[in-house]
């Protein structure tokens, strides 16, 4: 899976499985999903048509997952649990922006089956009610909310309750994240890009917010490096060019340890991932050799 920002718009490319409650949904496999922040007011216009607009502006096939928005993508919140990625936006409705919804994506590398798939999305909807009541919110969520789980890989989960492994991380992914989404969107928290956190086990189990601008081990590799990816989107890559697998000192199994790689610190490499987001690891394996 890649993900990217496109002019207000939260893409997610890979082959998918996925269920989804929102624009063109249903139970199918796709190659994208979209988040698309809509203008104010703009709810209101056909929301399928505007999602394969921008399938079409992209080059993208028309085979799509789309949620719309009217939170702005720079109070996206991502965050990051082992093997499961969450995508959040979240807006209140109020008298003046009647268009605000909870919209989540909720990714998986690890493959699901279909009913575990379908009962991601019931995790998730518990986790985003507990979340809502744990900020004084008398309510589940808005009418406009909806809710996209996919994943790749060989199916590996047969269940998605709070239980099992893939549930456990989805619901504290939810339970963490919706609220500090309405933070941003409501302006209790500032930021100028989405926020980024990720599950850590250093010094107890806690959610980090990864801040480029506030990183305490800059430089971790040569000064001038780029930070645009510091959570690499192609982890685990299993390039044994660039890393290797070690096994867990936290937890049963291996572990990808690519922490002496500094092909995305490189900045020619950062750019030109920035500008082509499908860009394959060869192709920024590449661009070194052509720099050198």
């Amino acid at each position: 899976m890649r993900y990217y920002l496109r002019r207000g718009t939260l893409i997610l490319r890979g082959s998918f499985r996925a269920a989804s409650t929102g624009i063109s949904g249903g139970l199918s496999r796709v190659s994208t999903i979209l988040n698309h922040s809509m203008e104010p007011g703009g709810i209101r216009r056909d929301p399928e048509r505007e999602l394969q607009g921008i399938l079409a502006c992209e080059g993208l096939p028309p085979d799509f997952f789309g949620l719309v928005t009217s939170v702005d993508m720079n109070h996206l919140c991502i965050l990051q649990y082992d093997f499961i990625t969450v995508f959040i936006t979240a807006g209140i409705p109020s008298g003046t922006a009647s268009g605000d919804s909870i919209s989540l994506i909720i990714y998986s590398r690890e493959g699901m089956t279909d009913a575990a798939l379908l009962e991601s999305i019931l995790t998730a909807t518990e986790a985003k009610t507990s979340a809502l009541g744990s900020m004084g919110y008398l309510f589940s969520g808005t009418p406009g909310d909806a809710v996209i789980v996919a994943c790749e890989g060989k199916s590996r989960h047969e269940s998605a309750g709070t239980r099992s492994d893939a549930g456990d991380r989805i619901s504290a992914a939810v339970r963490f994240g919706v609220p500090e989404a309405l933070h941003r969107h409501e302006g209790t928290v500032s930021r100028e890009r989405p926020s980024f956190f990720i599950y850590s086990r250093f010094q107890g189990d806690h959610w980090v917010e990864w801040l480029p601008d506030q990183c305490p081990y800059y430089p971790c590799h040569f000064a001038g490096q780029a930070c645009d990816y510091c959570y690499c989107p192609f982890y685990p890559c299993s390039d044994e060019t660039l890393g290797q697998w070690v096994k867990s000192s936290s937890r049963n199994g291996s572990v990808w340890n690519c922490s002496s790689c500094t092909l995305l610190h490189q900045p020619v490499v950062a750019k030109y991932l920035a500008d082509h987001p499908e860009a394959s690891l060869e192709e920024l394996k590449a661009k070194i050799r052509m720099k050198k």
